[in-house]
C-alpha cells in the first residue's frame, strides 16, 4: 500500500433479513454465507451470522471504489433472493431480536462472547470502516489525536440507525449506544504519541484483557493489519453514494492534519469531552445537531460547520482529485440522511389500518432496495 500516498479501502457490513417477515431469517443462512464464500472472495464474516462484510481494494479512486461496492451490493442482494433473504445497509436492524441471532463459528467470535458475554450478542450493529494510507507508522496515533474532534461530522452524515428492536429509539443513530456496551469502544483517549499508545497496548495485552491492538474497538485506530488509520465511527451506509462522501472527507482529512500541524495541535481533555458532547449531538439529532466550537466556544449549526470543514479541506480535496466526492455532503443536507429516510418511510406509513410492525416492514423493504441500488 505504500505506492501511492493517501491510498484507501472501505468495508461495508450489511444485516441479512428474512424477505418473508424481514426480520431474523427462519431458516440457516450457512447456504448464503457458503455461496457468497465461493462467488465474492471479498466477502467476510462478522460476530453474527445474519451480518455479512465486504471490501475493497486499496485505491486512489472513488470512482473505483464505487463501483466496486455497487458490484458487491447487487451480487449479494441477488444471492440473497436465491436464498429467500434481503441483504440491505444499516447501523440497526429495525426490526431482529437480539436474542434471537446466533454467532458466528470461529475462535476469535467465541473469545469475543466469552469475554463480553451478554453485550457481544446485542451487538446487532453495522458500521462502515474507511482505511487511509499513513506511510509513516510513527505518525498515526498524533495524527489519531488530532482527527478526534472531526469524528462527530462525519457520524452525522452516515446516521442510519433510528430503529432498535421494532421501535424508534427518537434518535437518528442508536448504534453506538449498542455498541458502547462494549468495552474499549467509542472515541479513542488522548494517546499524545506512538510510544505511549505502543505502552498502552503493550500493558493491556501483557495483563490479559486483550488478544492485540485489534480488540481496540475505538472509533477511530492505527490498523495493525494495514499501514493506514481506521475510521470506524459510521454507521453502515444504505445509500453508497453516502459511504463515499465519508471515506472521501475522511481521507481528505488525515492530508490536512499531515500538511497542517497547527490544526488541533495541543488537545486536552476539554477538548476530548467536547468531542464526545457533539457525538452525543450526532447521534442524537444527525445533521440537525449543533455543534460546539472549541476554539470559539460557541455551537455552530450543522451546515455551518460542514461549509467550514469543506473550506479547510478544499486543497486537500484538489489534490486527492476528489472534489466532486466531498461536495457532494451538501446533497445528504438536502435529501437527508438514511435516518431521516427511514423515519419519513416509518411515518409515511403508519395509521390507519397500518401497524408499527407493518411500517417498519416498508422501512426494511426501503433499505434493501436502496442498497441494492447504490
Amino acid at each position: 500500500m505504500s505506492a501511492h500516498p493517501y491510498r484507501f479501502g472501505i468495508e461495508e457490513e450489511y444485516f441479512l433479513a428474512d424477505a418473508e417477515t424481514r426480520g431474523t431469517p427462519r431458516r440457516s443462512v450457512k447456504p448464503f454465507h457458503q455461496a457468497a464464500g465461493e462467488r465474492l472472495p471479498e466477502i467476510g464474516r462478522e460476530l453474527l451470522q445474519c451480518q455479512v462484510e465486504v471490501c475493497t481494494p486499496p485505491s486512489t479512486e472513488f470512482a473505483a471504489a464505487h463501483a466496486s461496492l455497487l458490484r458487491q451490493r447487487r451480487a449479494l442482494a441477488e444471492l440473497g433472493g436465491e436464498h429467500g433473504l434481503l441483504v440491505f445497509a444499516a447501523g440497526t436492524h429495525p426490526i431482529a431480536d437480539w436474542a434471537r441471532q446466533l454467532p458466528t463459528k470461529g475462535d476469535r467470535y467465541r473469545g469475543i462472547l466469552r469475554d463480553v458475554g451478554l453485550a457481544g450478542r446485542r451487538s446487532l450493529i453495522c458500521g462502515m470502516h474507511v482505511h487511509v494510507e499513513v506511510a509513516d507508522p510513527d505518525r498515526r496515533v498524533a495524527l489519531m489525536d488530532r482527527l478526534l474532534p472531526f469524528q462527530p461530522l462525519l457520524f452525522a452524515l452516515s446516521a442510519s440507525s433510528p430503529f432498535w428492536q421494532g421501535k424508534p429509539t427518537g434518535l437518528s443513530a442508536y448504534r453506538l449506544s449498542a455498541f458502547g456496551e462494549l468495552p474499549r469502544t467509542g472515541l479513542p483517549d488522548l494517546m499524545g504519541d506512538a510510544a505511549a499508545y505502543e505502552r498502552y497496548v503493550r500493558i493491556m495485552t501483557n495483563a490479559g484483557s486483550i488478544q492485540d491492538a485489534s480488540f481496540l474497538w475505538w472509533s477511530l485506530r492505527p490498523s495493525i493489519k494495514f499501514p493506514t488509520l481506521e475510521l470506524r465511527i459510521a454507521d453502515s451506509c444504505t445509500r453508497l453514494s453516502d459511504a463515499i462522501v465519508v471515506a472521501a472527507l475522511f481521507r481528505c482529512l488525515v492530508r490536512l492534519v499531515e500538511r497542517r500541524p497547527d490544526i488541533h495541535a495541543g488537545l486536552t481533555g476539554v477538548s476530548r469531552a467536547i468531542a464526545a458532547e457533539n457525538l452525543w449531538r450526532a447521534q442524537r439529532s444527525g445533521i440537525e445537531a449543533e455543534l460546539i466550537d472549541e476554539a470559539s466556544e460557541q455551537a455552530f449549526s450543522f451546515p455551518a460547520a460542514l461549509d467550514t470543514l469543506l473550506s479547510l479541506i478544499a486543497e486537500d480535496a484538489e489534490a486527492l482529485d476528489c472534489t466532486a466526492e466531498v461536495a457532494d455532503a451538501h446533497r445528504i443536507l438536502q435529501e437527508g440522511t438514511s435516518a431521516d429516510r427511514q423515519i419519513a418511510a416509518f411515518e409515511a406509513t403508519r395509521g390507519g389500518d397500518t401497524s408499527n410492525r407493518q411500517a417498519l416492514d416498508a422501512v426494511v423493504d426501503w433499505l434493501a432496495e436502496t442498497t441494492r441500488e447504490g
